[in-house]
């Protein structure tokens, strides 16, 4: 590393459901710094949750996000002239990030008809039910790291 390390923020909740959560997801889901349009288009996607499972939409979103959160992940490791993919556990921090981050491209990839809101709703009912691409995606890499545990006395 070069340099210093940026320190963590402290994140501010949203306005309406006072979660940081939340904020995280208009964040990460803004485009070109739209915020107030990034705002519509989670709230939509939360009063559709809310519709669909007549539940609370924030316990959906949180179970969902929890559904898709990678405990374990390989990260490339040289030793002796040889790159090996070691697994190693995610920090928290990570884990939100990378959940996050592959609900919202799994909800873009499948766009095709509905809005935005309707399939980011989708993908986020169906990591809440344990399926969906988001749920594939960790499943892929929790896949990775298994099939990498021999490379594990290599952690550093």
């Amino acid at each position: 590393m070069r340099g210093k390390q940026a320190k963590k923020r402290k994140l501010k909740p949203d306005a309406i459901y006072e979660s940081t959560l939340v904020n995280r997801l208009i964040t990460a889901v803004m485009k070109d710094g739209k915020r107030s349009v990034a705002e519509k288009i989670v709230y939509s996607t939360l009063e559709d949750l809310e519709k669909e499972l007549n539940k609370k939409p924030l316990e959906i979103l949180e179970k969902a996000i929890d559904n898709v959160m990678p405990r374990l992940e390989v990260r490339p490791r040289r030793v002796g002239g040889v790159n090996y993919q070691v697994p190693a556990p995610v920090p928290e921090h990570r884990q939100l990030a990378l959940a996050i981050k592959w609900v919202i491209n799994e909800a873009r990839a499948r766009r095709k008809k509905e809005t935005f809101a309707k399939a980011l709703s989708i993908e986020l009912i169906e990591a809440y039910k344990g399926t969906g691409g988001a749920m594939k995606k960790k499943e892929e890499v929790h896949k990775m790291a298994e099939a990498n545990k021999a490379f594990a006395h290599f952690q550093w």
